[in-house]
């Protein structure tokens, strides 16, 4: 029973219901009572003409000849009128002659007497066990009696349309009611739909797509329901994917590292060749670790809970620092590498972070160009940006293959022959920390990466840009 009271479908019908009972009592409240009110305003103005037109007439004769005057003919629609006599003994007014049922009816006449008693005309309505009558009183032959004129009030019409309108009322009640629980059944069905989705959404079920076709409200809501859909659907396959593809990197250098290490297990082992093996096995470890320390920034990042400074950083000092620190690395896969810079550029960002940027982009092209490519390393303005690029003459990178540089794991032309793919992906979100972006410029026998950081509001009006 609480489970049907607190449902959606019971509570829009009987809201429903309210909003339409509400409505027909302020119809009935305001129709009846001005009809009943204007039939008994309309009986009761009458009444005071007849009495006024009368008043000038009566004379000494009406009381000598005992005259009561009691009329019902149609013409005049019941209306009776009364010579009535001063106060009894009892303190009532009554007509002169008591006999019959005109005389009884008028047995002391609220109107009459207030009539008497205030000398002056009075008019309003007298209420029978069946019948209500507009009355109007006025006093004659200087106060002495009181001239009565009364007449039924026909309140039949106005007791139908009052009938009519409480059946009417039943009626639409019961037509809310019905539409009410029909539209609120709908309704209620729709949001069972989206409770439902919402269910197979939080148990891990992205295969079936949210539809309602209903519009409206709750169909912007199954248009929400459906985006998350997708989007749940997205970072669960890219969980997956990472989880793998973080299983398979750290599995290669650990395999090969127990390979290594059974190798040198072996007594017979000349020294050249362990020392290879021990050199071998430092890269591994080495690769472990670069892994290991990317994937924790990784996770700092999806955490939110991985800051950055602000604070004035030269990036022609930081060029030329990259450019010492992969001199060997440079020398050693033949690439030319060398840093241009042209005054001093200065950036609004944390400088550990910038260096660590700025390796990942030269690591990069060192790693995934042939030998033999030259390397350039620039630091210039633009616009009122600091910009760290880093140029290579490779055979640059398609454009359909551009943004999905910066995807975890991801390796052009899906090849895994160096790096864990995870430098570019740590890049852009490092440099959306620092208000930054990274941008790409590719064509064949040239490629930019450029670390876009915001100029330093302290030095940045010294700075002329060089770039249009």
């Amino acid at each position: 029973m609480s489970r049907f009271v607190q449902s959606v479908g019971t509570q829009l019908s009987l809201a429903l219901l309210l909003v339409v009972a509400v409505a027909l009592g302020i119809v009935y409240l305001t129709v009846v009572p001005s009809l009943r009110d204007r039939a008994i305003n309309t009986r009761v103005a009458g009444m005071e003409k007849i009495a006024a037109k009368l008043h000038p007439q009566v004379d000494l004769g009406w009381a000598e000849d005992n005259g009561v005057v009691a009329t019902q003919s149609e013409e005049n629609g019941g209306v009776r009128i009364a010579l009535m006599q001063p106060p009894s003994p009892q303190g009532t007014i009554a007509p002169i002659t008591d006999s019959g049922q005109v005389g009884r009816a008028l047995l002391g006449d609220p109107i009459a007497t207030r009539a008497y008693v205030s000398g002056a005309r009075t008019h309003g309505t007298v209420r029978t066990s069946e019948t209500t009558y507009a009355e109007a009183a006025v006093p004659v032959l200087g106060g002495s009696y009181v001239l009565l004129v009364r007449a039924p009030v026909e309140l039949g019409s106005i007791a139908l349309v009052e009938r009519r309108v409480l059946l009417a009322a039943g009626v639409a009640l019961l037509i809310a009611l019905l539409l009410g629980y029909l539209g609120a059944r709908m309704f209620a069905r729709r949001i069972r739909r989206l409770e439902r989705a919402a269910d197979r959404i939080a148990g891990g079920r992205f295969d079936q797509p949210v539809r309602d076709t209903g519009g409206g409200e709750l169909g912007a809501l199954a248009v929400a329901f459906e985006r998350m859909r997708v989007r749940l659907a997205q970072l669960d396959d890219a969980r997956r994917a990472f989880v793998a593809n973080a299983s398979h990197e750290l599995r290669t250098p650990l395999f090969s590292l127990a390979g290594f290490l059974e190798l040198l297990d072996d007594e017979e082992l000349d020294e050249p060749t362990r020392r290879e093996f021990l050199s071998s096995m430092r890269e591994q470890v080495d690769r472990l670790t670069k892994l290991a320390s990317d994937l924790l920034d990784l996770s700092r990042l999806d955490a939110g809970r991985l800051t950055v400074e602000r604070e004035p950083v030269d990036l022609t000092a930081l060029a030329r620092d990259l450019e010492a620190e992969f001199t060997l690395l440079a020398a050693s896969s033949d690439h030319p590498l060398s840093a241009t810079v042209d005054g001093a550029v200065f950036a609004e960002a944390d400088e550990l972070r910038a260096l660590q940027l700025g390796r990942i982009l030269v690591e990069n092209a060192l790693l995934h160009t042939p030998a033999g490519t030259p390397v350039e390393i620039r630091a210039q303005t633009r616009r009122g940006d600091a910009l760290l690029e880093i140029e290579d003459g490779g055979p640059g990178i398609p454009a359909d293959q551009r943004q999905q540089l910066f995807e975890r794991f991801y390796r052009l032309d899906g090849t895994r022959a160096s790096g864990s793919g995870l430098g570019l992906a740590i890049a852009r979100e490092l440099a959306g920390l620092m208000d930054g972006a990274i941008e790409i410029e590719s064509e064949p026998g040239r490629t930019v990466f450029a670390l876009v950081l915001p100029a330093s509001p302290v030095l940045a009006p010294e700075l002329e840009p060089v770039l249009p």
